[in-house]
């Protein structure tokens, strides 16, 4: 997943990301980090808030 570099690219930190997103900050690290796997409710959500479209999240 492109997460981390999508959200670094956009300038923000996973607490912000997760604000926007409405989810646990700490799942932001650990679905960077590839420890867990998401749902697509969470991967709208995060691609929501990061202004792009979810298929971004999941070019690899």
């Amino acid at each position: 997943m492109n997460l981390k570099l999508i959200r670094i690219g956009k300038g923000l930190s996973q607490e912000t990301l997760a604000y926007e997103a409405d989810i646990p900050i700490n799942q932001v690290g650990r679905i960077e980090r590839g420890e867990i796997n998401t749902t697509i409710s969470t991967i709208y959500s995060m691609a929501k808030a990061l202004k792009i479209h979810p298929k971004e999240l999941l070019n690899f």
